[in-house]
């Protein structure tokens, strides 16, 4: 049996256990497990073994399992194993944001539980980890950021509203903003503020990184009503919000496995051609994202439509093109 199963098997049967009032018979435990007598009293000398308080009490001549001073126990009998393998694995995902409240609540979850843990369960779980990684990828340190984060966090919560100091890259210039805070969304290894901003009249998405301060006031505000946070993206290829653009991309048949193996957008549709070659065609939210993802594919992505797309695309080759032209100097070609 693998040992993932076994320990499946002792967690459900600390968990009928200490649900139990007046304890189990083998008889009832091994119904409720699905095993045999014997592999019951396996489990049962294991567990004692790895320093859970088992016992047994003798009434009308038969013999009750219990765990001691169960409601004393600071065991963290809801999880799983499963469940346990997920959480380590999550705080790997999170290694973005180390420092902040995010990476820092489940760190102190986990060494919560590990420490009530007996030593048997910890080296599996150590052992879990080691052959289970989330995995290097570029990332954003946002250490320097936990203040801010905390900040949004509460504030969200509170529904109060803020006022913040925000970067714009694409403008170059620094504004004072007033914003209602609705979420926090992690797209692609960055967090975004989704809020209502003032000077502008109108739900804004801010980048976490680029708020070069915020203060919470007293003020408090309400999400309204009409407002569908979830379709606000619903068209988005990311984070952006737009007007909604249908777009017509050709792929390659070398890169067409590629496409086909995930779903870049909700309402995406592919359409096999004759050539090995697929149509991606979907409605998003702007071309500003899209325009970037198909970059990405090189001579490998060919736009169909629409028009604006077409013409971004070919401004962004023609310049890059310019950077390998063997008689040319080696200026930055500018795109318009």
């Amino acid at each position: 049996m693998a040992r993932g199963d076994q320990l499946s098997r002792q967690w459900k049967m600390i968990r009928t256990l200490i649900s139990s009032t007046y304890g189990k018979t083998v008889t009832e435990l091994a119904d409720t497990l699905g095993c045999t007598k014997r592999t019951v009293y396996r489990d049962l000398e294991a567990l004692q073994a790895g320093g859970f308080p088992i016992t047994t009490e003798t009434r009308d001549n038969r013999r009750y399992w219990l765990i001691l001073n169960a409601h004393q126990q600071k065991i963290p009998l809801a999880f799983s194993i499963s469940e346990l393998m997920a959480l380590y694995f999550g705080k790997d995902m999170l290694k973005t944001y180390k420092g902040t409240v995010f990476h820092d609540a489940i760190e102190s979850l986990l060494s919560k539980i590990k420490a009530t843990l007996p030593s048997a369960y910890t080296d599996t779980l150590d052992r879990i980890r080691r052959r289970l990684d989330a995995g290097p990828a570029p990332r954003k340190d946002y250490t320097p950021f936990a203040p801010t984060i905390t900040a949004l966090n509460r504030a969200i919560m509170d529904e109060k509203k803020i006022h913040l100091d925000y970067f714009s890259m694409g403008r170059q210039t620094k504004s004072r903003r007033t914003v209602h805070p609705y979420q926090l969304r992690h797209v692609e290894d960055t967090l975004y503020l989704i809020g209502y901003c003032t000077l502008r009249k109108a739900v804004r998405t801010f980048a976490v990184h680029r708020i070069q301060s915020v203060t919470v006031t007293g003020e408090t505000f309400q999400l309204p009503e009409s407002f569908d946070l979830k379709g606000f993206l619903q068209d988005s290829f990311g984070i952006y919000h737009g007007p909604p653009v249908t777009v017509r991309i050709r792929f390659l048949e070398s890169v067409a496995g590629y496409i086909r193996e995930r779903v870049w957008h909700p309402s995406q549709h592919l359409s096999d051609q004759p050539d090995g070659s697929i149509i991606f065609t979907a409605t998003v939210a702007g071309i500003e994202e899209i325009s970037h993802w198909v970059l990405r594919w090189g001579a490998g992505a060919q736009v169909l439509d629409p028009d604006e797309l077409r013409q971004t695309i070919s401004r962004h080759a023609s310049a890059m093109a310019m950077y390998y032209q063997p008689d040319r100097q080696r200026n930055t070609p500018k795109i318009c």
